[in-house]
């Protein structure tokens, strides 16, 4: 066979959206809105006529060539010439147009038309000269009816391309239609399980949902049945959409993929009807997965609409949602997986076994799960021989998966802009700093009292921390502006992943966040604004450690927190008298008071330290955990490296 006679491959077929249709173009509809305005020229409109001014008209009556008049509608005047004054040549005749559409409309020689000055009478001045008249209503019903099908038009075409703004792609008529992407085998870019690191536990859940489509009998001979849906949890970054992503390019199965908000439309019923379409076509595809992400759009708790008694949109699309689900006509073979992380706020009908039979947890990494995630992030970007991905995984607790791809990159465009061959692990150790502090502002103008306040206030935080017990690792010092306000930081570093905190642990932290404070009343005698964010943060953990996790002696072990309605805790509808409101606020100033006294007793008696090291810092700006070894000594409760926890 010939290279010409080779069939040539056929292209791969990109996603589909089953909501779209063809685009029409606004210039189709002005197209036909001018083909009825010209109709309505040609065709509606009077034809040739011998018209005359309104006093041309008044001197021909005076001197007696008009014969008769029709006076139409009160205004428009149709009359008829003396045949003297046609045959002496005083009335002198107009040449007719010729055309093929107004041949037959052209008025006869011997007539004319003219219209009346309003509010006219011309009955009088006809009756004096002898002049027959008549009068007549007509109605123009083909002139009216073009008239408003025109205005019609125009609205139709206004509101239909106003319609394509607001929703681009989307045709009026199928408004009704979902928005959901198919994927299917076919399909280009995807995702594999192999590219979700640092989620072992999570991964084999969904994986086991992809093996139910797969193989159901292994699942359903022994009497089980197939999950109906399932919620993937989490806080945001953590990686549940690309668990999703992975999903549809492991199924062999149709997966439909949308979001919570495309339901919500500003015309009511919508929402309800892209539901029915969605399952519609799911149910044709069977066996296929539906992935709606962000189902906190639609799935709120229901009644709790500000607007008593109004029509919620989104409470119809729940309603069917959940009719589709798990309803009187709900057919197999549909799997739905969602992705939220405000599960909180759910309506509990939509959490029932039945519907979401399985929820999964996707949650930050821990130290090995950032190994996993690092490594795969790293394998795009040029690395030197010093990156250790121990240190960095250690050096990043608390970080989503999302916010190590955004210091993996931020580390490579560093290194670019340091005209860097390869990426090295100053570089990566900067860009945390940049993803944690915020921007570096060598440039801004501070002024040297000010400098000096800022440098005692972070000296606090810096001794504080490093002489306390449960507090994290001091790895940085900076008098360098960053961020938004931040005129300098303390680099807290844990090396250890920690799940729960001790009264003990949580009083050092307080004590950490309150040593800038405490050193300037120290040095200074007054205190400054800087420490707006620490005093922020110090309310936060003493008030959660009294009204949430009851470890204050006065009230007990009472938590006055409800996880079911975390909005109304501790508002309108709190859980507490004003009594109880009295000891939560006396609880809480005193416990931040205990702590602030140990603070100022650990800075006066280090308060040579506290000098020595503000001065060191006006020079140098940065101090390192090395610097901080040589001027404080080897740290009392040293924490285990990234070495020991691997």
């Amino acid at each position: 066979m010939s290279d010409e006679q080779k069939e040539t491959p056929k292209p791969k077929p990109k996603p589909i959206s089953p909501g779209k249709g063809p685009k029409v173009s606004i210039w189709i509809y002005l197209g036909v809105l001018l083909v009825l305005l010209t109709i309505h020229s040609l065709f509606v409109m009077p034809g040739a006529s011998n018209r005359i001014s309104y006093s041309e008209f008044l001197g021909l009556v005076r001197n007696g060539h008009v014969a008769e008049v029709v006076i139409i509608n009160e205004i428009n005047i149709e009359g008829t010439y003396t045949q003297a004054a046609l045959d002496s040549g005083i009335v002198k005749q107009p040449e007719q147009p010729q055309s093929r559409f107004n041949v037959e409309q052209a008025a006869p020689v011997n007539k004319f038309t003219t219209t009346m000055i309003q509010g006219d009478d011309i009955r009088p001045i006809l009756d004096e000269a002898g002049v027959k008249y008549d009068a007549r209503v007509e109605e123009n019903w083909m002139g009216g009816l073009f008239s408003w099908l025109i205005f019609l038009v125009v609205i139709v075409a206004f509101w239909m391309f106003m319609f394509r703004r607001m929703n681009p792609g989307q045709q009026v008529l199928n408004i009704g239609k979902n928005k959901a992407m198919l994927y299917d085998k076919a399909s280009e870019g995807k995702v594999t399980f192999k590219d979700v690191a640092g989620l072992d536990e999570a991964k084999e859940e969904v994986q086991e949902v992809v093996e139910f489509l797969r193989n159901p009998k292994k699942f359903t001979k022994l009497g089980g049945s197939i999950p109906k849906g399932v919620l993937l949890v989490g806080p945001p970054g953590t990686g549940k959409t690309l668990m999703a992503k992975a999903t549809a390019g492991e199924a062999d199965v149709p997966f439909f993929s949308l979001s919570g908000s495309d339901f919500v439309e500003m015309f009511v019923g919508v929402g309800a009807a892209r539901v029915r379409d969605l399952f519609k076509q799911a149910k044709e595809k069977a066996p296929c997965i539906i992935f709606i992400d962000e189902i906190d759009a639609i799935g709120r708790m229901r009644g709790r609409n500000a607007m008593t008694g109004s029509n919620d949109e989104r409470e119809n699309t729940l309603n069917q949602l959940l009719s589709e689900m798990d309803g009187f006509g709900t057919d197999k073979g549909v799997i739905l997986m969602a992705a939220t992380n405000r599960p909180d706020i759910l309506d509990s009908a939509l959490l029932r076994p039945g519907r979401f039979d399985r929820q999964i947890l996707i949650d930050k990494p821990d130290l090995k799960g950032r190994m996993e995630i690092l490594s795969v992030h790293i394998q795009k970007i040029k690395t030197g021989s010093d990156v250790d991905l121990k240190a960095l995984a250690s050096q990043t607790p608390g970080f989503a998966g999302a916010e190590l791809a955004n210091m993996c990159n931020e580390a490579a465009l560093m290194a670019a802009r340091r005209n860097k061959e390869q990426v090295e692990m100053i570089d990566f150790q900067d860009a945390i700093e940049r993803v944690v502090a915020g921007l570096e502002k060598k440039n801004k103008i501070i002024s040297a009292d000010e400098r000096e306040i800022v440098a005692y206030h972070e000296s606090g935080h810096a001794i504080v921390g490093w002489f306390l017990e449960h507090t994290d690792n001091v790895t940085k010092v900076s008098i360098v502006p960053r961020g938004f306000a931040a005129l300098g930081y303390t680099l807290h570093t844990p090396l250890e992943d920690r799940f729960l905190m001790t009264k003990e642990q949580l009083n050092d932290r307080i004590c950490s966040l309150l040593g800038g404070r405490v050193a300037e009343d120290i040095i200074f005698g007054k205190v400054s604004t800087g420490a707006q964010n620490d005093l922020e943060r110090i309310t936060n953990m003493a008030f959660s450690m009294v009204a949430v996790y009851g470890m204050s002696e006065e009230l007990g072990n009472v938590s006055f927190y409800d996880s079911q309605n975390p909005d109304t805790t501790f508002g309108f509808n709190k859980r507490y008298s004003e009594d109880t409101a009295r000891k939560i606020d006396e609880t809480v100033k005193r416990v931040i008071q205990e702590n602030y006294a140990r603070t100022k007793e650990l800075l006066q008696e280090k308060r040579e330290l506290l000098e020595t090291m503000a001065k060191t810092l006006l020079e140098k700006e940065v101090l390192t955990t090395a610097d901080l070894e040589v001027m404080l000594g080897p740290r009392p409760f040293a924490r285990p490296d990234h070495e020991a926890l691997a």
